[in-house]
């Protein structure tokens, strides 16, 4: 399931059981990236209050974009089978959602959605290949400043995140395989494969 050894329920105790808590009561079980930072909840959340503090400036649905757009680049399965949930769930139908991930630029999305996602990817991919023209077409697409240093920012904290569950080998949670339509599923598995078992 990892590289290192997800906690597991019964050696919880606080802070970690209050994660747990926390996922049972919101999804139905412990995610695997829950069990992971349990060894470390304050990192947990630590990021926890990052990512608030940066998704609340956005629209939620960009935000999606730009994390799908991040999350695809660095072959994350996990954060993108869990962002692209959220698109499926709040924004987009399956396939429309399965279109954005496997080629957003010809999803039918508008100019400034593909904009977001070009430059989440580019950021994720290499912040220091970013040059002014890339700010420049955003600002084209009517994005604002702020609005530009919000998708960095998302792209930015989703490279951590998606590193540290790559790095240890954790793996999506096994409730994707049935939450998920089979090739929604599979256009979002765009790197490790999703774990065995609950």
């Amino acid at each position: 399931m990892a590289f290192i050894e997800l906690m597991a329920d019964p050696a919880a105790a606080e802070p970690a059981a209050g994660l747990f808590a926390k996922d049972l009561q919101t999804i139905g079980y412990v995610a695997n990236f829950t069990r992971l930072f349990a060894r470390r909840p304050a990192v947990y959340q630590a990021w926890a209050q990052l990512n608030r503090a940066i998704k609340a400036n956005m629209d939620v649905r960009v935000y999606e974009l730009a994390t799908l757009a991040a999350a695809r680049t660095l072959r994350s399965s996990y954060c993108a089978l869990a962002h692209g949930t959220v698109l499926r769930d709040r924004f987009y139908d399956a396939d429309t959602v399965a279109s954005i991930v496997t080629d957003h630029r010809r999803a039918g999305l508008g100019p400034a959605d593909v904009a977001v996602m070009d430059f989440a990817a580019k950021v994720a991919a290499d912040g220091n290949s970013v040059s002014a023209e890339d700010i420049a077409v955003l600002r084209e697409a009517g994005l604002t400043d702020d609005a530009i240093l919000d998708v960095a920012l998302a792209a930015a904290a989703r490279c951590f995140f998606s590193t540290v569950l790559d790095a240890t080998g954790t793996e999506p949670d096994a409730a994707y395989r049935t939450e998920l339509e089979t090739d929604l599923r599979r256009a979002l598995t765009v790197g490790r494969p999703i774990a065995d078992g609950r």
